[in-house]
């Protein structure tokens, strides 16, 4: 039976933005009324954050919608063209800041990013995202630009695949799939996801319970392809020092990298005095607080069981003080992990 298409955390996600209770232990109204302001979808996809979001805001509101993917720009256009209220921009999040500028937009009143890869990129074959569905070895979110998985794996050499498999999938077996990929290059060339994914199961000496030997490498070299640490790495200051006070940013991760990223950014704006606290300083003269964590949510048993691919989500809400943040420090709060990406860069650069 085809899998259907549901959004992930998809009330958490907008409670996370408007409702004045979210997050709070003391008495405040569960429902905001009808909001004016600036919203971002940083991530589009098929538009179900978008539309829960739409229906709870004025009809003075604006809703910036972005996304790499044609396909989701096209499901964008024709929410546009029943609601005015909606901006697309055909971007990825990273570009929030120059968008907000071109735009003459100084400070929104929430962001939501919902990273990672949407069920109708994966459940179509020809994307190449899915070791499950035989296709064209691809992975580009934005198919009309960038080099595709076939192309990098054809050319990148055995280091850089090591590091990427192992720093970007966590993969303990990622010298031996490198080193079974460089092989195999050299009497014919990995075109689809299918000889990919033999190829790995046939390199990879154990198998995780439950888990497709391919798994980890499939996410590392999408995750590499599309830069996908690195714009949420310039998509988490940019948010952070573009909301107004009161503001919120509420991002959905799905894998462990991403989830320690945002982790660590809120907590860093959220404590910034912490590597001074045995200092001799009075605490007039600490750092004071640029976030308010509101705290993290998982899917509940029940969504877990109609939407198998809500087990690993994680949604986490930080909500902006007053306290002036320049984009210098609010990117100081973000560290990549594995080796810096402007090195993984230089290999391609140097093509």
């Amino acid at each position: 039976m085809a899998y259907s298409h549901r959004t992930v955390l998809l009330e958490p996600a907008i409670d996370a933005l408007l409702s004045p209770a979210f997050g709070r232990r003391s008495a405040v109204p569960e429902q905001a009324p009808p909001l004016d302001g600036v919203y971002v979808d940083g991530t589009f996809g098929r538009g179900g954050h978008s539309r829960l979001l739409l229906s709870r805001l004025a009809p003075g509101a604006r809703l910036l919608v972005f996304d790499k993917d044609p396909a989701a720009i096209a499901e964008a256009l024709a929410l546009r063209a029943d609601d005015a209220r909606v901006e697309i921009v055909h971007e990825g999040f990273a570009d929030l800041a120059a968008q907000l500028d071109r735009l003459g937009i100084d400070r929104v009143d929430g962001v939501l990013l919902d990273l990672g890869v949407s069920s109708p990129q994966i459940d179509e074959a020809e994307r190449g995202f899915s070791f499950m569905r035989d296709g064209p070895l691809d992975m580009r979110m934005d198919t009309s630009r960038g080099q595709t998985a076939a192309q990098w794996l054809a050319e990148a050499d055995q280091e850089q695949i090591k590091e990427v498999i192992a720093d970007y999938g966590e993969e303990r077996f990622a010298f031996q799939i490198a080193k079974a990929i460089v092989a195999r290059r050299q009497s014919r060339p990995l075109r689809t996801t299918g000889e990919l994914a033999e190829l790995v199961a046939g390199a990879v000496r154990t198998r995780e319970k439950g888990q497709h030997p391919a798994t980890r490498t499939f996410q590392a070299v999408r995750i590499h392809i599309n830069e996908e640490l690195a714009q949420l790495a310039h998509a988490l200051p940019a948010a952070l020092t573009r909301l107004r006070a009161g503001g919120r940013l509420a991002v959905i991760s799905f894998h462990s990298l991403e989830d320690r990223m945002v982790k660590q950014c809120f907590a860093a704006a959220a404590h910034p005095g912490r590597d001074r606290a045995r200092l001799p300083i009075p605490e007039r003269d600490m750092p004071q607080p640029y976030v308010t964590l509101l705290g993290r949510v998982q899917a509940d048993a029940a969504e877990v069981a109609d939407n198998v691919r809500a087990r690993s989500a994680v949604l986490r809400v930080a909500e902006r003080t007053a306290v002036p943040l320049s984009l210098d420090e609010a990117s100081a709060f973000v560290r990549l992990p594995g080796r810096p990406v402007s090195q993984r860069r230089a290999g391609r650069a140097a093509r």
